[in-house]
């Protein structure tokens, strides 16, 4: 029993006539007639009664064609939903991010994204970046926008490409005296207790920060270390110490921290789409087709 069989079978109890029946599936009226006797046979009973005037279902017949066509119509649905799928338009999508992604580039483009291919599951997880290159690399995530460059194992198997790039600012108390300023010598921040992330979490961005400070003739004084840029900031208006964070940083809008640029303006920082090399996955071709381009990436290939 194949599905061909399974569409004659509906084709004949819907034209009760052999002629149409076979004419409507493209085939002459004897081989169309054969495939039904030897779908009878299988079966071992008859579907349809046949007299010189008139065709007809037997009752067999009738509980073979409407499960027939629940049958065929499984198929059909099976069939598109594997066409969808390898067009990318259903599946699941399980996307990293580092929490500066959120101010700016990640809801732009996951409102994209869900507006193109509603029928796919997005699975969001913040993530350092150093997390995410590791579980990039396990298979766990699809793909990640984190701080390149990326070090270790994960950097031969995982290709990137610029999507955004950002200023570094100066993150300050509301009541520092500096606050005022509209901008900030790198060097008055010499000697200020520092908020920072440790650099195990993030390599590239956070040993930009540190060159910043190198570059204005100082090494910062970290006095207290957290994961995520939004405790950064919260631990900044706690009075604990200043911070250089990404310029997205600044849309948090918080009255109890100003943000200032730095002068001479510091070197940018860059937020990196991230993949596996070669992944042929469409969901992952989809979602980084929706990121105009800003170089042409780096990383060991496409």
């Amino acid at each position: 029993m194949n599905l061909q069989r399974l569409r004659y079978a509906v084709a004949l109890a819907d034209e009760l006539n052999f002629g149409r029946a076979a004419l409507r599936e493209g085939l002459r009226q004897p081989p169309f007639s054969q495939q039904i006797s030897k779908l009878e046979e299988e079966l071992g009973v008859r579907l349809f009664e046949r007299t010189t005037r008139q065709v007809r279902l037997t009752p067999a017949g009738e509980a073979f064609v409407a499960e027939a066509r629940a049958s065929l119509a499984h198929a059909e649905l099976a069939a598109e939903s594997a066409r969808r799928a390898g067009r990318g338009e259903a599946g699941r999508l399980a996307i990293g991010f580092v929490g500066s992604a959120t101010n700016l580039t990640l809801p732009r483009v996951l409102r994209r994204f869900r507006a193109r291919y509603p029928g796919v599951e997005v699975d969001l997880r913040e993530l350092t970046t150093a997390q995410q290159a590791e579980e990039l690399r396990q298979g766990l995530l699809d793909v990640g926008l984190l701080h390149a460059p990326l070090a270790g194992p994960a950097a031969e198997v995982l290709s990137t490409r610029t999507v955004a790039r950002e200023l570094l600012l100066a993150a300050l108390p509301a009541g520092h005296p500096h606050a005022a300023r509209k901008s900030l010598p790198t060097e008055m921040l010499a000697g200020e207790p520092f908020v920072m992330f440790p650099r195990r979490f993030g390599p590239g961005l956070h040993d930009q920060i540190i060159g910043v400070a190198r570059a204005a003739g100082f090494e910062p004084r970290i006095v207290q270390e957290a994961v995520q840029m939004q405790t950064i900031v919260g631990l900044v208006a706690a009075g604990l110490g200043v911070s250089i964070v990404p310029e997205s940083v600044a849309r948090l809008r918080r009255g109890d921290v100003v943000f200032r640029p730095l002068s001479p303006a510091t070197r940018v920082v860059t937020l990196d789409l991230t993949w596996r090399t070669g992944d042929l996955n469409p969901l992952v071709h989809n979602f980084r087709a929706l990121f105009p381009p800003l170089d042409a990436g780096r990383g060991p290939g496409p």
